[in-house]
């Protein structure tokens, strides 16, 4: 009999089900793959460009801590829920996502009136918005006013924990795999990764449940780490491409809604964040992207690891950060002239964003609009695997 990973946490302790978030509804869904969450803010003022958060962890519950804060301070929010695929939507690319996340844009600018949005991509999302931001930028439009980022690489140029499933063969054979399949399942990925980390995510439980026959604790963040999504054969392929020639850096040699990549074409303001030790995006990785991209740029160095410096609210007595300069080209010439901060990056975040999120208007009466009505209670209906019927 396999016993399979110990469990590194329990589930049913861990206030895993309670969702601390503000009113908030789905308004719409485009053909069957996202839906666009309405987050109702708590004050009675709110800023005229609205944020939205487009998280390719794709975990409903991930950022919910950071809606909160986000509406605590004012910003109308938005957040993409996007659906976990199946086999049958093994075809969806990067083509796919890109567009839903222009729609839900579009779906966010009516609903609110603004003529642009602020938007956040954690890890992967941060990907698909920049393939996004990519097309825009040659369409000359300018409907995404900022961008940041949260733990994402677009440089896979430097050696890291997860170069190790680098190999042409491996990568080959990985994509041949998930494009038979139609998909590669949360499970698969998860165990992947865990792999990385063998002392900490393997034998540590190992030890501990099986040996000392302790119970696992009780751990929100790994229970949010736990709540994994199954990823399209095709854009798993894409992805593996991106990772192994690295094809983000690489001006032409990747085209996203028929439009080639070129990064240093966008030119809108992003705010970059990295974690001291993420294993899985580490964060001098996370810093190429100040270089890479042709705006202005502010760079946030985070404590911790890769979900805790994403579940980060403030109040953490541990919690810190660094901020400095412009970032130029070195990441330790930047660290070293940077300054320690107590708190949450969030707090440097929400600055960062109010500056550019237009004046202060009064809070919306109800969600959604006469357009886009509410369809269901947050998150949606995607999180039961039920499409909305308009």
């Amino acid at each position: 009999m396999s016993l399979g990973f110990p469990r590194r946490f329990n589930p049913f302790a861990s206030g895993y089900w309670r969702i601390i978030c503000s009113p908030c509804a789905a308004i719409h869904a485009a053909v069957a793959s996202v839906s666009v969450v309405a987050g109702e803010t708590q004050f009675t003022v709110t800023h005229q460009r609205p944020t939205s958060f487009a998280s390719a962890l794709l975990k409903p519950t991930t950022p919910a801590f950071a809606i909160e804060y986000a509406t605590s301070r004012g910003l109308q929010t938005f957040l993409l829920g996007w659906r976990n695929p199946t086999a049958e939507q093994g075809s969806w690319d990067l083509d796919t996502y890109a567009e839903r996340v222009l729609h839900a844009v579009d779906t966010v600018r009516e609903v609110t009136g603004s003529p642009d949005v602020n938007l956040i991509g954690f890890c992967a999302g941060g990907i698909i918005a920049t393939a996004l931001l990519n097309h825009l930028a040659a369409m000359s439009d300018d409907r995404v006013h900022s961008m940041s980022y949260a733990v994402t690489l677009l440089d896979f140029g430097l050696r890291a924990p997860i170069t190790a499933f680098s190999g042409r063969r491996l990568i080959a054979f990985a994509g041949r795999r998930s494009r038979r399949k139609g998909i590669i399942t949360s499970r698969q990925m998860g165990s992947a990764f865990t792999w990385l980390r063998p002392d900490d995510l393997v034998f540590n439980y190992w030890v501990n449940n099986y040996l000392m026959g302790d119970k696992p604790p009780a751990f929100d963040i790994l229970a949010w780490n736990a709540d994994g999504t199954n990823l399209p054969g095709a854009l798993h392929g894409q992805f593996l491409d991106i990772f192994r020639d690295n094809l983000l850096t690489r001006p032409g040699q990747l085209s996203v809604l028929g439009t080639p990549v070129r990064l240093q074409g966008i030119t809108v303001p992003t705010f970059v964040t990295g974690a001291v030790t993420d294993h899985l995006t580490p964060w001098k990785g996370c810093y190429r992207t100040t270089q890479l991209l042709g705006g202005p740029s502010t760079f946030v160095l985070s404590h911790s690891g890769h979900i805790a410096s994403l579940v980060n609210p403030p109040g953490n007595p541990k919690a810190h950060y660094w901020t400095g300069g412009v970032p130029g080209e070195d990441p330790e010439q930047w660290l070293a002239g940077a300054g320690k901060q107590q708190g949450s990056w969030w707090e440097a975040w929400a600055e960062w964003v109010i500056a550019r999120s237009g004046d202060r208007r009064p809070r919306p009466g109800h969600l959604g609009s006469e357009r886009y009505p509410v369809l269901s209670p947050a998150p949606g209906l995607y999180v039961c695997d039920l499409v909305p019927t308009r």
